[in-house]
């Protein structure tokens, strides 16, 4: 199962989540979204007009996620370097592994990785 995990700013919006997506995945298929519980601006919205599942991850279960790229503020934050691929391996589930990391939307307000594993 992949799934796409989400960052973002106060300021993202459906598009915002959907350019992330479309830089990340492309054409491929994901199984679902997941971002932060209580920041997902547009991402529920796009969630629904993509008719897949939107996992919210709560900021501890983040904490501490090693990921493959590093941003300041997710480090300070959220104590990870990235949200969207901490997010990512956390929905995916045990033994996840990141098949593509962090991407920036071209207004730079939201990011996504995506993850394959297998969600309990």
């Amino acid at each position: 199962m992949i799934l796409a995990g989400f960052g973002c700013t106060s300021r993202a919006r459906m598009e915002s989540f959907r350019d992330a997506l479309q830089r990340a995945a492309g054409m491929a298929r994901v199984d679902g979204l997941a971002g932060l519980e209580g920041k997902s601006c547009g991402l529920g919205d796009l969630a629904r007009d993509l008719g897949l599942p939107l996992i919210a991850v709560t900021p501890e279960r983040i904490a501490g996620v090693a990921t493959s790229t590093r941003s300041r503020a997710s480090l300070d934050a959220y104590a990870t370097g990235s949200v969207a691929e901490a997010v990512a391996l956390v929905a995916a589930g045990p033994g996840a592994r990141i098949v593509l990391p962090r991407v920036i939307s071209r207004d730079r307000f939201a990011t996504c990785a995506l993850a394959e594993g297998d969600p309990a």
